[in-house]
């Protein structure tokens, strides 16, 4: 590494070749999402305001019912504290609402990761306590899963009809 001050790439010899990488730190979080068996993944950087969902603007995410609820966030928070970061969401697993949910929790818990690692506590507080007073799942994952059917019935807990004579 180039130990000279105020440069912020090194170079490496790469097939013969000198090849110059960066150095320079980007400001990036990346947090998950839970819901069910749907997992969402949000890379925070620095940017301008710009919400992703698997390639998707956050404005054209499907369902269009439940389109809200992954805009939350941003509704209960403001667009001013969105305006300093770019949010990439990757989402898989689970069915539409399930997904829908854990890339709402992903968006909150990643911003406030990234103000409590970049900017400072007291505005990190302040989203957290918004946060948590409208809704716990927005950074707190909820822990239901589906029970497993056992034999002798239906369902998990039904039984067959049970028949006397």
């Amino acid at each position: 590494i180039n130990a000279e001050y105020g440069k912020q790439w090194y170079q490496r010899r790469v097939r013969g070749y000198f090849k110059q990488i960066n150095l320079r730190m980007v400001k990036s979080v990346q947090v998950f999402g839970r819901k069910k068996t749907a997992t969402a993944v949000a890379y925070t950087k620095e940017g301008n305001g710009m919400i992703k969902v698997n390639g998707v603007p956050v404005d054209l995410v499907q369902p269009p019912t439940l389109r809200y609820k992954v805009l939350e966030p941003v509704l209960l928070l403001g667009k001013k504290r969105f305006e300093g970061v770019d949010i990439r969401v990757r989402c898989r697993g689970g069915g539409s609402t399930a997904r829908i949910y854990a890339i709402r929790q992903a968006i909150s818990k990643s911003l406030v990761a990234y103000y409590q690692k970049f900017v400072d506590e007291t505005s990190k507080k302040e989203i957290k306590d918004i946060l948590l007073s409208y809704d716990k799942t927005m950074l707190v994952a909820d822990p239901r899963r589906c029970e497993p059917k056992k034999f002798g019935g239906p369902g998990a807990r039904a039984r067959y009809q049970k028949s006397y004579r």
